[in-house]
């Protein structure tokens, strides 16, 4: 049952029926007609050329409706009174790296954990443990209340929370989860605008909602959407530009979407070498595209790409990038962190995370970080 509200009806004066309304100057009803043909005019026009305004940016939320409530984790924090270390002396298929507050994260991925570290020029062997209580997770998000990582094979979400040790030093609690999401949640970010997680469940074609109200780390799933073509499709990630979400989908295409509907837009055919599409990211006048495979499953096929239209892609129109970063692996997920540019990527041993900056379209400063 919906809440009821309790808002009061706001009463008007009622002009009484037997007085006239003042009597309009006929240069200022003019005046006022004149506004009011321009205000349609401007409003008919804008309407027709598809550039209707934003909606406004979400209001903090208060959890009165949603779908479902997330379910609390018994954790001893005592526990990490020592806190582990990685025990890895490199990374198994790194999938991601973001920078929360003063905390680096990378998600590893074959490793079945999650690290932080206050810096990116220590050893790995220094960093420290978020958690392995995952089956190959790929992303995390963070608002800086809470930290929503995917754990992709068990179809979970996991929340996790700062805190501090008896000895002071930061650590991360599991406190809350969401079990059944989906078919391989795949992907989560956050997104401030819309103060919503939005977590992709890549092989079912459904992205799932998720909001907590401010001072209030209690998580609540507000909605599921979908692409019912991407439905059995496996999807790797979204990108979210503005008010429309982009998917790169292995069904040789990239669909634009309404970001508050889940209408298609548009879809953009991609040729076959290019179907195994990973991520898409915008970069000052260019989107990149990383890529695993062709239509086939070849990863000989992986590189990462460019290209300023998205309709060009279907004719080759597409710059190869891939030679920045030696090639020859397979580029992931790319990740912005202050002012640089982060990849993830495989198959290549000492090579698993770059650091990149693009100046007037121009990549420059590539450096190989693990």
């Amino acid at each position: 049952m919906l809440p009821t509200d309790n808002s009061q009806t706001e009463t008007f004066p009622v002009r009484s029926c037997n007085r006239p309304y003042p009597v309009v100057p006929k240069p200022a009803k003019k005046f006022f007609l004149l506004l009011l043909a321009a205000g349609i005019f401007i409003c008919l026009f804008t309407s027709c050329a598809g550039t209707a305004s934003r909606p406004g940016k979400a209001p903090d939320y208060t959890p009165l409706v949603y779908l479902l409530k997330s379910s609390p984790i018994s954790f001893d924090r005592s526990s990490l009174n020592e806190i582990p270390d990685n025990p890895f002396p490199s990374l198994s298929v790194p999938t991601y790296i973001t920078k929360v507050d003063e905390m680096f994260f990378i998600v590893d991925c074959y490793n079945n954990q999650v690290i932080y570290h206050d810096n990116l020029t220590d050893p790995l062997y220094r960093w420290q443990i978020m958690t392995n209580d995952i089956a190959m997770g790929h992303t995390l998000a963070s608002d800086g209340e809470v930290y929503l990582i995917d754990d992709t094979e068990n179809n979970r979400i996991l929340i996790m929370e700062k805190d501090v040790n008896v000895n002071g030093q930061v650590i991360f609690v599991p406190t809350q989860e969401f079990l059944n999401i989906g078919n391989r949640p795949h992907y989560i970010i956050y997104d401030a605008y819309t103060d919503t997680f939005y977590a992709w469940s890549s092989q079912s074609g459904e992205m799932y909602l998720f909001r907590h109200a401010k001072g209030d780390s209690r998580m609540y799933l507000t909605g599921i959407r979908s692409i019912p073509s991407l439905n059995g499709i496996y999807v790797r990630s979204f990108t979210i530009i503005d008010d429309s979400i982009y998917f790169v989908s292995g069904n040789s295409s990239i669909i634009e979407a309404d970001l508050y509907t889940f209408e298609i837009k548009k879809e953009y055919p991609v040729p076959p070498e290019m179907a195994g599409m990973i991520q898409l990211t915008r970069i000052e006048d260019y989107y990149y595209i990383t890529i695993s495979t062709d239509a086939a499953g070849n990863q000989d096929y992986a590189t990462m790409l460019r290209v300023k239209n998205l309709d060009d892609l279907s004719t080759g129109k597409y710059e190869d990038v891939y030679g920045n970063f030696i090639g020859g692996g397979t580029p992931y997920y790319i990740t912005q962190i202050e002012d640089k540019w982060y990849l993830t990527e495989h198959r290549i041993p000492g090579h698993s995370i770059w650091s990149f900056q693009v100046q007037d379209n121009i990549i420059i400063n590539v450096t190989s970080i693990y």
